[in-house]
């Protein structure tokens, strides 16, 4: 009964997926796009996370914290482009 309801779960998180990336697809506009991404990524590791606990097995932990850190710093790197028009800045020494 327990993995009937993970791999509904799993399902489920696929459906949202899937309408997040319609979403990062048909954005309106960059926020839209940018929080489709956020959701994205906030999927994946639930989904990963599920499948960890299906398999009995804490080896996909790493790949858990890694998606974690790259979609924060992507998050991170698109909202300082829509808020100033480029994602790293560089100083000029004259």
């Amino acid at each position: 009964m327990f993995q009937q309801l993970l791999l509904l779960c799993l399902l489920l998180i696929s459906v949202s997926i899937m309408a997040s990336i319609y979403r990062l697809i048909r954005g309106k506009s960059m926020p839209d796009r940018v929080i489709a991404l956020d959701t994205i990524g906030i999927n994946l590791i639930a989904a990963i996370a599920i499948y960890s606990i299906l398999l009995h097995t804490s080896a996909f932990f790493e790949v858990i914290l890694l998606i974690g850190i790259l979609s924060f710093v992507g998050t991170i790197a698109l909202a300082r482009f829509i808020e100033r028009g480029v994602a790293i800045e560089r100083k000029h020494s004259k």
